[in-house]
């Protein structure tokens, strides 16, 4: 995968160095550097790049505000001088925060993560876009249609699918991996055990999804996004 980046610092030396970075990168495609966000505004709005690497402290709109304003599918990773500024950048969603002066190391292990980023969401758009998929279980490839998912239970290197009609379908996977390629919030992570296919959710009983005599519980790590969905479904 090649990610598209531009580079935004009022320090002509920094930018120069992340230039060099990007340039000899091949999985990078650059398509600008600019002095100030004002600069790129009107560019960055019109063809958006996929990674933006943004100084926080410049004149006139800061690499914060500028964040703020900028098209959705466009990650940012923060550079800066300052280490007091990555509360702020994790605020706006930033992807990552590189600290100046940036080494190489650092920036191909953000620009790595950043592909990962972007290989998840793809995998999850396709899955959305088909709505089926294809898992292995003893030695065949069955298919399975996102919308006959109730929930996905994990039990150590193995899921279980639940199907709506009674069907359970065992697949050598790993949950996590199976997270990543669901549609989200579609398909939520309730618990380390288990992924719940929201929209068939009838019944929550004490941070306990029911799906008949089966409950499905709702651990704090997973909490405030099963919540979030939940209020976003709901008529008070």
């Amino acid at each position: 995968m090649t990610l598209t980046c531009a580079i935004i610092d009022d320090e002509p030396l920094a930018a120069g160095l992340l230039k060099s970075y990007a340039e000899k990168t091949p999985f990078l495609q650059l398509t600008g550097t600019y002095g100030s966000a004002i600069e790129a505004m009107r560019q960055l709005r019109e063809t958006p790049v996929q990674l933006l690497f943004l100084d926080i402290q410049m004149p006139e709109l800061s690499g914060i505000e500028f964040a703020k304003i900028l098209p959705r599918d466009t990650k940012v990773v923060f550079t800066t001088a300052f280490q007091q500024y990555a509360i702020e950048g994790y605020k706006v969603s930033a992807l990552d925060y590189l600290l100046k002066p940036i080494s190489y190391e650092d920036f191909l292990r953000t620009v790595n993560k950043a592909v990962e980023w972007f290989t998840i969401a793809q995998r999850q758009q396709t899955c959305a876009e088909d709505r089926f998929m294809f898992v292995k279980s003893d030695y065949k490839l069955i298919r399975i249609v996102l919308d006959d998912i109730l929930y996905i239970e994990g039990l150590k290197d193995y899921v279980r699918i639940y199907m709506a009609n009674g069907d359970k379908i065992m697949s050598l996977m790993n949950m996590k991996r199976l997270e990543d390629y669901l549609p989200r919030p579609e398909f939520l992570r309730t618990h380390r055990s288990f992924i719940v296919h929201m929209p068939k959710a009838t019944q929550i009983d004490r941070l306990r999804i029911v799906f008949g005599d089966q409950y499905i519980p709702i651990s704090d790590s997973y909490k405030d996004e099963v919540q979030q969905y939940f209020d976003q479904h709901t008529l008070v």
